[in-house]
């Protein structure tokens, strides 16, 4: 039985928990006195704690985040009571600041602060060898990263054929956007690029196709961001899938050589784009540069395969719907296959709290804002509405043809959308548990019969979306629309990854 359980609760099982395997790595002569066990936000506290009590451990190290952290408080309650003997120790970036409001540290034994690959091992080493700390919040101080053991080598073979492995070659940020913890930063602390390299080499060796770099600002040094690029390149093999954050206004030539070189399917480029209001911007502390920003977007749709995923934020200080939607009008021009929507959160420590008197954001994670001085209850609901249904309608590969008829031929996408997000709401009074099938009668519904197209269009448009990831059954709604011969032939296509397809190009001509 371990004495050591590094535990955390996953949003989903292909989830892997990175955090857990650098502290097992740097754990030094106790790594073989402890072990990793991963659950997820889908189970019942008691069945957690009967779960982590099995192994008999000594010591439990939970990960902390923004979606776990109210189960987990209950999760360390119920543990405590069960069995208050076992040691607690709590750390991640959900207790790193203003701990002294959380539940979760007042019923824990330890909290360490920052980056605790070394520190948790510190402390293990002490309570283990009879010791008992009397500080209970420990401030890691931030750790070499020549010195860190690399966790790689602790991905099983389950991680590698079935999760979404994490890898960094870099900590830390150079900007310093206050809805963002990284703006605590000081720098870009990269890893010793050899030795990462040789990591991947070995991951890529076991199997390893999939790889989700971490990394805030992946293209920050030129010469890191080519390496890598160039080492991955020369390794393409079917079903290898690159996702990196993207600075979006810096993309040098060379850059833009060796991204085009690459395959479909292959690279996803998050951009955090999250205002086009240079008055917002400037109030958050973000700089960006929007011309070379569009510039480097409109090169990835046209001269590459990339797959673009943009973000963009709804409640930033000094946004108006009206200014947001400019924005996401700007952005859908430039036709990145995703939109992301999001809402904002107060994360704990971040220094956007300075505009803490204009803003009222939930006390519940994940702290999404609830009104502020330019936006309303009302309307932050209506735009949590249109989050959504775009992530359903737009976003998830499912309407690839059928989703563009809601806006096309009109002047503003966000406006058509909006529109069709509410009455949507309106006729289901809902945004989740909507099947799939439902929903896609109620676009089919919208496009004929709100936007007076043709059934025969919607219908031949929906159709494609319907059986392109492999449905040869015909929906009940377009039972008269679709013919049997149609059927037939759906039945011997093939389409790829719908992941990699999206709608894709600019939404208005």
């Amino acid at each position: 039985m371990p004495d050591i359980i590094l535990s955390t609760l996953n949003a989903k099982y292909i989830h892997c928990g990175f955090g857990l395997r650098y502290l097992l790595a740097n754990l030094g002569e106790l790594q073989t006195r402890a072990r990793i066990v991963e659950l997820d936000i889908q189970q019942r506290p008691l069945e957690i704690v009967e779960s982590l009590l099995a192994e008999d451990p000594k010591i439990i190290g939970f990960g902390v985040y923004i979606w776990n952290v109210s189960l987990l408080t209950e999760v360390v309650m119920l543990l405590k009571r069960v069995c208050p003997e076992v040691i607690v120790i709590v750390g991640g970036p959900e207790v790193s600041y203003e701990w002294e409001q959380e539940e979760i540290v007042r019923h824990s034994d330890y909290l360490i602060a920052g980056e605790a690959d070394l520190e948790f091992a510190q402390l293990c080493r002490e309570l283990l060898g009879g010791g008992r700390p009397t500080a209970r919040i420990i401030r890691a101080p931030l750790p070499e990263l020549e010195q860190l053991e690399l966790p790689y080598a602790f991905y099983s073979d389950e991680d590698l054929s079935r999760r979404t492995l994490y890898v960094e070659a870099s900590r830390g940020c150079p900007f310093s956007c206050e809805f963002c913890l990284s703006a605590l930063d000081d720098a870009v602390r990269p890893f010793p690029l050899t030795r990462f390299l040789e990591e991947m080499k070995k991951l890529l060796a076991r199997g390893a196709r999939h790889f989700k770099f971490v990394d805030r600002t992946f293209n920050t040094s030129l010469k890191t961001a080519q390496a890598i690029l160039e080492f991955f390149l020369e390794r393409i093999e079917p079903g290898m899938l690159l996702h990196f954050e993207l600075i979006p206004d810096r993309l040098p030539e060379e850059l833009r050589g060796i991204i085009a070189r690459f395959p479909a399917g292959t690279l996803q480029f998050e951009v955090g784009i999250q205002t086009f209001n240079t008055a917002v911007a400037h109030n958050i502390n973000r700089r960006q540069d929007y011309e070379a920003l569009e510039r480097n977007l409109l090169f990835l749709r046209k001269h590459t395969k990339v797959h673009l995923h943009a973000d963009l934020i709804v409640g930033l200080p000094g946004e108006t719907i009206e200014s947001f939607g400019a924005g996401f009008d700007r952005l859908a021009r430039m036709g990145p296959q995703e939109i992301q929507v999001g809402i904002l959160k107060r994360l704990r420590g971040a220094p956007i709290a300075r505009h803490d008197d204009e803003m009222v954001y939930s006390p519940l994670p994940p702290y999404e804002i609830v009104r502020n001085r330019r936006i309303d209850f009302a309307e932050l609901q209506r735009m949590r509405r249109f989050a959504r249904f775009w992530d359903l309608v737009a976003n998830s590969g499912n309407f690839i043809d059928s989703a563009p008829l809601i806006w096309e031929g009109l002047d503003s996408p966000f406006d058509a959308f909006a529109k069709f997000s509410d009455w949507l709401y309106q006729q289901v009074g809902r945004c989740h548990g909507i099947a799939l099938e439902r929903l896609a009668e109620w676009v089919f519904i919208y496009l004929t019969q709100v936007r007076g197209l043709a059934a025969a269009i919607a219908a031949a448009s929906l159709w494609q979306d319907w059986h392109r990831s492999g449905r040869c059954e015909k929906p009940a709604f377009l039972s008269g629309l679709v013919s049997n011969e149609e059927v037939s032939r759906a039945r011997t296509l093939k389409f790829g990854a719908k992941r990699q397809a999206r709608w894709a190009g600019p939404v208005t001509k």
